[in-house]
This record gives structure tokens, sequence and C-alpha cells, in this order.
């Protein structure tokens, strides 16, 4: 066996491997061998063949040996010499166990999923020869231990069972940096039902987005499967814990702001809801044209001006305090909100500092209505909204957005 090939395409060369020869009974001939380095030596005992020759009992070869300490990224494996493998289990004590395949119609078994640090594991392995032979395997191992300073974990948005708008992205953040990105990225996947292809897109070492090419579609189901446990993050760095969410896309939900003509109309499924007249960011100010997502609900919100990088001193900086029915769309601060300060310019101009203000009783209904995902699609200025600010993932093609994958 020159290479294993496990079922998520990773190319294991081969390792220095412990060879067990034995039949029935074999445990203490098992012991003696594992301190033994592999060789091309095959046992002599066996059952005779009909042309009086006898048998090769079978060998169980694994790629860890009794009391040694392996690394995290290691995935075990066992090869059966002279016969196939009938079962093969590694567990820890507590009897989670790691899952793996037959391959080589049992002439080989190799795991799926890489190790826990500082877990001491049980590899037992049993293979029946050609001649009618038999032979076992027990082996315990560990792994090396690993500080939380050497761990990466990965935290997931949307949440699961959430139900978001159709123009959620898929976040994973990372605690620590991501510096191979390739690495993870090879053991991360974002499947849905319906099918919807999109791309992975590295903000920076600490942040991947997925989004589908186009908007999801009402109703999917999406699970997310961020495999990275054990897996090198580079610079001494692992993941720290793989996992899974499933969420759900909700009915579509499109907000369409006009600036230059200050009016928003809502599309529910495709028909207008609502129409409401707005006012959005002045000269200076000016809302950013584009796509936004809706990251935040709030009932109510202090707006600080300082927040946005507006001093106290300058006559244009504000501190308003229970704003209703805020909606954010943007880091940098822009909300959709209740603005009843400016309902004569509402339908008329632009006064804002950004934000798509509008009457209480219009932003009560957007408030209801909106769900975190829903799409708030901005026209009317020149000024333009970027990847980088919120949920601004959908501002690129999908060309321009796979090409940010590591892949």
């Amino acid at each position: 066996m020159s290479e294993f090939r496990t079922p998520h395409g990773v190319h294991l060369g081969r390792r220095s491997l412990v060879r067990i020869v034995g039949a029935v009974g074999v445990a203490a001939v098992a012991g003696g061998a594992l301190a033994a380095c592999t060789s091309d030596e095959r046992s002599d005992s066996g059952a005779a063949t009909s042309g009086g020759e006898s048998a090769p009992e079978p060998t169980i070869v694994t790629s860890v040996a009794a009391d040694e300490q392996v690394p995290v990224d290691h995935l075990v494996r066992v090869e059966a010499q002279g016969g196939r493998l009938a079962a093969v289990t590694v567990t820890t004590a507590e009897g989670t166990e790691v899952p793996g395949e037959m391959l080589e119609d049992g002439l080989s078994w190799a795991a799926t999923a890489l190790l826990d640090p500082g877990t001491t594991y049980s590899l037992r392995a049993s293979a029946r020869g050609e001649g009618g032979g038999e032979a076992t395997a027990e082996v315990s191992f560990s792994t090396v231990e690993l500080s939380l300073d050497e761990q990466t974990y990965p935290s997931i948005a949307p949440l699961a069972d959430e139900e978001v708008g159709v123009g959620m992205p898929v976040v994973v953040a990372f605690d620590l940096p991501v510096v191979d990105r390739a690495s993870f990225e090879r053991h991360m996947s974002v499947t849905s039902e319906p099918a919807q292809p999109g791309s992975w897109h590295w903000y920076d070492d600490h942040q991947v987005r997925w989004r589908p090419d186009t908007y999801w579609q009402p109703g999917t189901t999406v699970t997310v499967d961020v495999a990275v446990n054990g897996v090198p993050a580079g610079g001494g760095i692992y993941g720290q814990e793989s996992r899974t969410v499933t969420f759900r896309v909700g009915r579509s939900v499109i907000h369409r702001v006009d600036a230059a003509t200050h009016t928003m109309t809502t599309l529910i499924d495709g028909v207008e809801a609502r129409r409401m007249p707005i006012s959005a960011g002045k000269p200076g100010f000016e809302t950013r044209s584009g796509v936004k997502v809706v990251m935040e609900k709030f009932r109510t919100k202090t707006m600080d001006a300082a927040t946005t990088g507006i001093s106290p001193d300058d006559p244009e900086y504000y501190n308003i305090e229970d704003v209703e029915y805020a909606l954010r769309v943007t880091n940098s601060g822009e909300f959709l909100h209740a603005a009843p300060w400016s309902s004569g310019s509402q339908g008329v101009a632009n006064v804002s500092h950004g934000c798509v203000g509008m009457a209480t009783p219009d932003a009560a209904w957007v408030y209801e209505n909106t769900r975190r995902g829903d799409v708030v699609e901005v026209t009317g200025t020149d000024r333009r909204m970027t990847l980088e600010n919120g949920f601004g993932d959908w501002n690129a093609t999908p060309e321009e957005y796979a090409a940010g994958s590591a892949l």
C-alpha cells in the first residue's frame, strides 16, 4: 500500500506502519509485533492449501503503535495483508467512535475524521486470511495535548434552526487566524435542498462566507458542515471542533429603496406589499447604493453619531435615544428605522445621516415583516456599497465572489 485516499480526497503518504501477525488467540504475538518495524516477512504458519503448501496467516498493519503519541491531524489507517479486514473500531475511553470506511473490498480501512487532542484511543481490528486463519489486533494510543492558544474555534451564522431571509450568507468566524485557508476550505461544505450553486469567499484569516450565485430560493433547507476538528490551520494552530448547523430560508422579502424618488417598496414573494415615503442620506452622508442584508433587529435603539466617527463637538453630531423599529444593514451605521422628526421631508427630500427614515406606522410594519437575512436594494446615489460593510456579499458577481475562494 503506497498511499491511502480518504473519502474526502485527502492523500496520505505511507507512514511507518505497525505489523501484527497471528491467528486466533494472537494477543501475545501481537504485543510483540508492535515493537517491531514494518518488514516484508510473512509468517510461515497457516492452514495447508489443496496443493499441500501452507497458506500465510493474515497480517494486520496499523498506522499507530502501542502507547504512541500522534498528532491530531493524523488519519488512522489499517491494512490487511494475506487476508481481508473483518472489523475495525477506534474509540475513546468514553466510547466515542472515530468514523471510518472499509476500502478496497476490505484490504484496508481509513478514518474519515481526525482526532481530539489529549485523548486516549483504543484501536481494535480483526482479519480473516486467505487460508481460513484469523488475526486480531488491539492498540492503545493517545494524541498530543493542545492549549487553547493552539486551537481555533468556528462560530457559524445563521444559528441552528433559524429561519432567515433569501439574502442571508453563511458566515463562519474563527477566533484564531486560519493561515492555511485551503486546508480548512477542503473540510467545509454547504448543501441545500433544493440544491443551489455557490462559493466560499475569504474576507481575512478570521472570516469566510458562503453565498449562492443568486438569492436563496424561499423554503430552502441549508446544512453547513465545518469539519475542521484537528485540521492544521497553519502557524501551529489546529481546528478545535467540527460543527454542523442546519437552518431554513423563509419567504422572499425585498425592500427596494429609491433615494432619488424618496420611496421604499417592499416585495413579498415577488408581489408588491407596501410602498412608503422615506428620507435617505443627505449630501455628504449619502445612503450607500447597492445590495444590503438585514443584520439585526432592535425594537428600540440609541443612535449615537460618535459610533460613526462624528465628534460630539461637530455640528452634525446627534444622540437620539429609543429610536423605534431599527433594522441594521451595515457595519458603518446604516439602519432602516422610524424617524418621526423628519416626517415633513419623507417622500420629498433626503435629510438623514445615511439611514432610511420613515413614518412610525410604516417602520412598525417593516419591522414586523422583516427577519435577519432579508434584502434591502438601494438605488439613486453615487455612493457604493462594499462587500465588507455588513453582509455586503451580493455586491459582487458570482465570478468575483468565487475569486475569494482559497481553492
